[in-house]
């Protein structure tokens, strides 16, 4: 008996009133494991796909025929991908950022298309940890911009891309699902790491300590299910969404200290942690959450998708209020 290869698909829908109808769809030779659209302007709509055969594959929607760029990223599959500086805002050149079983992170230009600009590979190729996610941030201009890590033993890491060097790591002892800055584009602020068995932690990046790092506060989400991402409201950074395993939803507001910042007993600064507190929480599927977006022009309006295959379009009401 012969199988086939499953391919990838991708579909691209468009809200007609209260439906959504299919606009544009992609098919690929293989499985599409993520996407982003970062890497593209509005005008140009341009989709980043990371594959199940380790590609790295950038689809003009508008001639969606064949791949732009169709380029071995991984060794195995591309677990998960980001993408800046394509858009009309930011700083910098136009990004992706991929992760992948292999353990390794690269950094791709969209004008290049024959070599990562940047690469980050374990430094033990016999003891090689899975990279579940990745995410850009600190572009605040032209020269500055790092990359956050994800993988499945608890490792944190943060690549500083104009020093093409390691800046900063930590072990959260639990798997790391999730990423992200709550802003890509000004000087670090905060970002948060989601994980395995609920938890998740926030970090105060505005101060590192030469050995203690970023302060951080952690919790956990009562359900006690993997929480699968962050996503920061686009219109308050201090909002964030959390998709978990068992197909909820659940917002946080952070809550900044009196003090972010104190010195310790060398004179060396210090960072203090805030805390965060849960706003609302709402089950969607029997399935986990896989993938969720914030709309950037209507606050409140968010699309999301869950492993039962659905595609869900939804609002929170009441965020004038936080």
């Amino acid at each position: 008996m012969a199988l086939r290869p499953a391919k990838g698909f991708a579909k691209v829908y468009q809200l007609e009133g209260t439906d959504a109808v299919v606009a544009r769809s992609i098919e690929g030779q293989a499985g599409f494991k993520c996407s982003h659209f970062g890497a593209g302007r509005v005008s140009e709509p341009r989709l980043a796909v990371g594959t199940f055969d380790g590609k790295l594959q950038l689809w003009d929607l508008e001639q969606p025929k064949a791949p732009l760029l169709n380029v071995q990223a991984h060794a195995s599959i591309v677990n998960a991908i980001d993408a800046f500086g394509g858009q009309s805002y930011g700083y910098g050149p136009p990004e992706l950022v991929t992760c992948g079983r292999d353990g390794c992170m690269r950094v791709w230009d969209v004008r290049q298309h024959d070599a990562p600009v940047a690469a980050f590979e374990p430094a033990d190729s016999n003891n090689v940890r899975d990279c579940w996610c990745v995410a850009i941030g600190n572009s605040y201009d032209d020269q500055e911009r790092c990359v956050l890590a994800g993988y499945d033993n608890g490792d944190v890491k943060m690549f500083d891309l104009r020093m093409n060097k390691l800046r900063w790591e930590m072990n959260v002892k639990n798997g790391v699902c999730g990423v992200q800055f709550d802003r890509r584009d000004i000087p670090m602020n905060k970002f948060v790491v989601t994980c395995l068995e609920s938890q998740f932690h926030v970090f105060d990046a505005r101060t590192q300590h030469p050995q203690k790092g970023f302060a951080s506060v952690s919790q956990s989400i009562s359900t006690g299910s993997t929480l699968w991402g962050a996503h920061h409201m686009p219109q308050n950074r201090d909002a964030v969404m959390l998709a978990a395993g068992d197909g909820s939803l659940s917002l946080w507001k952070y809550q900044y200290p009196d003090q972010r910042k104190v010195k310790d007993q060398d004179g060396k600064e210090l960072g203090v942690a805030g805390s965060v507190q849960q706003l609302a929480q709402r089950s969607l599927s029997s399935q986990p959450v896989n993938s969720f977006d914030w709309s950037p022009d209507k606050q409140g309006l968010f699309v999301c998708s869950a492993l039962d295959q659905c595609l869900r379009v939804g609002f929170v009401t009441k965020l004038h209020k936080l």
